[in-house]
């Protein structure tokens, strides 16, 4: 049997190896450390769970053992698609690196990018990043890929669900075209197989598993469930879940539960704690902080269920997960083979619960056909109960408010037997002797006689609006003062000596509210001044020169 002794890595590597407590490879560790070591490019394909991360990680740090890195420029890059993932590939690298001198950095997005500028700027040996993170630093300036040696692209399948592929393309390029390349994934999507064409050079291929087979160390089940109602659906589910939780009893150390779509992890996790389970969220909007938390929560066992999104379905190292729920099916049928993966590792026993409903059988169908064998069918659980409270009570039918135009018939209360109204008796209709009517004053003698409450009120009023009015009355109004004061062209055409029957000819023209002046031939209606004035000459004294004439001719 192989041992890591015999795969010619680094003597510092193989304490840190056995110090962890690793003593025998892996099948794909044990075939893809002696190609990497050559120096070739390797593609390896296994399933989740198989060791991975340490088959590039250790031959990694054993050829980076001589050598410095420069500023900004890393020798070698580690691409993750997640930051769970990314993160959990540098704890594997301080791990197995620990007896070395080797820096790394890690990239990952909710981070800020001030300390990660810092750790690049002094030069890193290896560079873990998502790819997203990695495109930003170099778009800014900060990060330089010329000088990588070795790039490793881990889970590769999931790069291509999370639309990475053009990232990847595209940072394949920025590198240098001699550098070695380790390609991993769990398959081998067609998408895939073009890019390993493509970027590496003669690769070694190592396949440990058939693709998309799962684990003999998981028992999978799936649980059928027809919901009493369409809008019941989920209630039910729920309902089942809880029930297995329940049924597994202390077998159930711990599990995580995974659903399609975000809102779905909050509601399902909201839901567990209602019922008395330990329970936390996680997935990608989330805080990175939050998410980390988590994390550890689950790693040291204060957090019981981890209820996620697929951003926990790939790469995550728990060893020790008892158990696995589906609480969707999965649109894709990888997606399947990465979840339940997550339990059955290293040599453990696992189980994988998946909860269907009849709209899922298209999807089943799929993972079917993917892994080549139908999932056995189970049982319900003991405890299930259709229609169960969910601890959000559900009104019948006929209390139900009504939709449409039906809505404004029922806004009236109606008439119950606890109604104040219904309770009342009938009504019995008595004669009796008509009381004499007492006449009421009229309205007109009434406020006659009673002092009107507000008279006192009113006076102080009018005072106060008069004392206001009488400073106005001192003063003319606007209105009357442009009456009286005459306007400019009223006092421009005053008669003048000698023109005191201009009135009286007929070439004379007015209006009732102007008075326009004779009218000139050729100058309209209206005659500038400067044309009515008198120009004199000014005569010349003895200390003053004579000026000329207004016309520019001498006198």
């Amino acid at each position: 049997m192989t041992k890591f002794s015999d795969l010619a890595l680094d003597p510092r590597v193989l304490q840190a190896v056995s110090e962890a407590g690793y003593e025998t490879p892996t099948p794909i560790q044990a075939q893809a450390i002696p190609e990497a070591l050559k120096g070739r490019d390797v593609l390896g394909i296994a399933q989740t769970g198989t060791g991975k991360t340490a088959s590039f990680v250790l031959p990694m740090i054993t050829l980076l053992g001589q050598g410095r890195a420069r500023a900004r420029m890393p020798r070698s890059l580690v691409l993750a698609p997640t930051r769970e993932l990314a993160a959990q590939v540098a704890e594997n690298f301080e791990t197995y690196a620990k007896h070395t001198k080797l820096t790394k950095a890690l990239l990952i997005g909710g981070v800020a990018f001030g300390e990660q500028d810092k750790l690049i700027d002094r030069g890193v040996d290896v560079l873990i990043a998502t790819p997203g993170r990695l495109l930003d630093h170099f778009e800014r300036g900060k990060l330089l890929l010329n000088g990588v040696q070795i790039m490793v692209v881990d889970e590769a399948d999931r790069m291509l669900d999370m639309g990475f592929i053009p990232d990847i393309e595209r940072i394949f390029q920025l590198t240098p075209f001699t550098r070695q390349t380790l390609f991993f994934s769990a398959t081998m999507a067609p998408e895939i197989e073009r890019i390993t064409n493509t970027f590496l050079t003669n690769p070694a291929k190592v396949e440990v598993a058939r693709q998309a087979s799962a684990s003999l160390t998981i028992t999978q089940a799936l649980i059928e469930v027809k919901p009493t109602r369409k809008d019941r659906s989920f209630a039910d589910k729920r309902a089942v879940l809880r029930a297995l939780i329940r049924a597994e009893g202390e077998a159930c150390t711990n599990a995580i539960i995974f659903c399609n779509r975000k809102m779905d992890v909050d509601v399902v996790a909201k839901s567990l704690k209602q019922h008395g389970f330990n329970a936390s969220p996680i997935h990608g909007d989330l805080d990175q902080s939050v998410r980390t938390k988590t994390l550890d929560g689950f790693r040291d066992g204060t957090v019981h269920l981890l209820v996620a999104s697929d951003v926990a379905a790939r790469g995550l190292d728990i060893p020790a997960v008892s158990h696995v729920f589906n609480f969707d099916v999965p649109s894709h049928p990888e997606d399947y083979i990465h979840r339940i993966g997550r339990t059955g590792r290293a040599g453990r026993l696992g189980k994988a619960y998946t909860i269907a409903v009849p709209s899922d059988e298209k999807y089943l169908k799929a993972i079917e056909s993917l892994v080549k064998s139908e999932i056995p069918r189970g049982a319900l659980p003991e405890g299930f109960v259709p229609g169960e409270d969910d601890g959000r009570p559900e009104r019948p039918r006929e209390e139900r408010k009504p939709r449409g135009r039906d809505r404004d018939r029922d806004r009236k209360p109606k008439e119950t037997a606890d109604s104040p109204r219904a309770s009342m008796e009938p009504l019995v209709v008595v004669q009796a002797e008509a009381a004499p009517v007492r006449e009421e004053p009229r309205r007109e003698d009434a406020r006659r006689e009673e002092p009107r409450r507000e008279e006192p009120r009113r006076e102080e009023t009018r005072r106060e609006e008069t004392r206001r009015e009488e400073p106005r009355r001192e003063e003319p109004r606007r209105e009357e003062a442009r009456r009286e004061e005459p306007r400019r062209d009223d006092r421009r055409r005053e008669p003048r000596e000698g023109r005191d029957d201009r009135r009286e000819r007929p070439d004379y023209r007015r209006d009732d509210r102007r008075d326009y002046g004779p009218a000139v031939v050729g100058m309209g209606d209206h005659v500038p001044d400067f044309i009515l004035r008198s120009f004199a000459l000014k005569t010349a004294t003895a200390d003053e020169p004579e000026e000329a004439p207004a016309n520019g001719t001498e006198g």
